[in-house]
């Protein structure tokens, strides 16, 4: 009956950040849920927005329109271009009676709903962690974006209660739609751990840290209680996994002046198997974050069978339930009391149980199931 109900449907999506090598967590976001979608929903005509040619390596589902509407939009006045100019005219063209919109993004003007998905605001509560004039172009679109749509959708409850008190949007106008975890994210073998310590970290045991280098993520508290933790004595290194991004000039110069910098490595970014490699061989994952929307390294951790040390703000609680070492991101004491315990068995092996059984709530069939109510939920009655 409810293939009947949606047959020929046209709902658009915005995949504009499907960009091969280049998934960062909106885009993993929108590739496991819609992919999803398409397959479990055939009886809906599907069309996939990009703003640039299609990569071959997407390997895109059957049975879905692929359109392209250049220019490649990453700057404030290409967003403006695209969003309210050629996409509602595009829209109405082709019919489409939904758009849905994996990065919050959707115009203001035109015929079609929208069903914007607004991951966080971390742009309204810390402005100074974004390029102004992002931040600027956030601040005024995405609450207009908010009220206009029929429905919307965040990754967890901490960000519906944002949205709620943030932008006056009334809690039933929001569904959670939480995010997953890739299948290949298991635990390693003794001997892949040793092998990969051998090569990275002479053998050390290490602390791995993942994310975009920002000061939104406390890289400042990362290297300040690796220090701390040093000083007493303890050897395990520190592997930081991410991208330069803005604001990341006070880190590089407490790098310079580290104690023990010769001990922390960066990788860059890192994705699939070679992301799982090194997180599954690491003694904790360190991400004491100042705000997250979500956080999908610590269940992506759990997944691995490591422990995880966290921040107590924003939904890094929310995710991690009572699997993590959860602490003030302003703390460094505290935090660096919690490296310390990752070194005992008992705890590790207590908290490692937990994060497994935790990971089980947030897997990427379940946001599917999460985002098509949502769907239900925005499309014109």
């Amino acid at each position: 009956m409810c293939g009947l109900i949606f047959a020929g449907v046209k709902i658009a999506v915005n995949t504009r950040l499907l960009i091969p090598q280049k998934l960062e967590g909106i885009g993993w976001f929108t590739r496991e849920i819609f992919y999803r979608l398409v397959r479990q929903h055939p009886e809906v005509e599907w069309l996939f927005l990009f703003d640039r040619p299609v990569d071959p390596r997407l390997d895109l589902p059957e049975g879905l329109q692929v359109e392209v509407l250049p220019p490649p939009t990453r700057h404030p006045l290409l967003w403006y271009l695209w969003f309210e100019q050629r996409l509602p005219r595009f829209l109405a063209q082709k019919g489409v009676e939904l758009l849905v919109s994996p990065d919050g993004f959707a115009p203001l003007k035109g015929p079609v709903p929208a069903l914007p998905v607004i991951h966080d605001l971390n742009f309204e509560h810390q402005p100074q962690n974004v390029p102004w004039l992002t931040g600027r172009y956030l601040r005024y679109f995405f609450p207009r974006i908010a009220h206009q749509a029929p429905h919307l959708a965040t990754v967890s409850d901490f960000s519906r209660q944002d949205l709620h008190q943030t932008y006056g949007l009334p809690l039933h106008k929001i569904s959670v739609v939480p995010n997953g975890v890739g299948e290949h994210f298991q635990p390693s073998t003794s001997a892949a751990i040793q092998s990969y310590r051998q090569k990275h970290t002479a053998g050390k045991p290490f602390f791995i840290f993942i994310g975009a280098l920002n000061p939104r993520k406390n890289l400042e508290g990362l290297l300040s209680s690796y220090q701390l933790y040093r000083e007493q004595g303890y050897q395990a290194h520190l592997l930081i996994v991410g991208e330069v991004m803005f604001g990341a000039g006070p880190v590089k110069k407490q790098y310079r002046r580290h104690p023990f910098r010769s001990d922390i490595h960066f990788t860059g970014r890192l994705d699939g198997s070679e992301l799982r490699e090194a997180l599954a061989a690491a003694q904790a994952l360190w991400f004491v974050s100042h705000y997250e929307g979500f956080g999908i390294p610590i269940i992506e951790a759990f997944r691995c069978g490591v422990p995880v040390i966290t921040a107590q703000n924003s939904s890094m609680p929310e995710i991690a339930g009572e699997a993590a070492w959860c602490c003030p991101s302003h703390d460094t004491t505290a935090i660096t009391e919690a490296m310390i315990q990752s070194e005992d068995p008992a705890q590790r092996a207590r908290r490692i149980k937990a994060g497994r059984a935790r990971a089980e709530y947030f897997t990427w069939e379940k946001a599917a199931q999460h985002m098509w109510e949502a769907i239900q939920k925005a499309l014109p009655s």
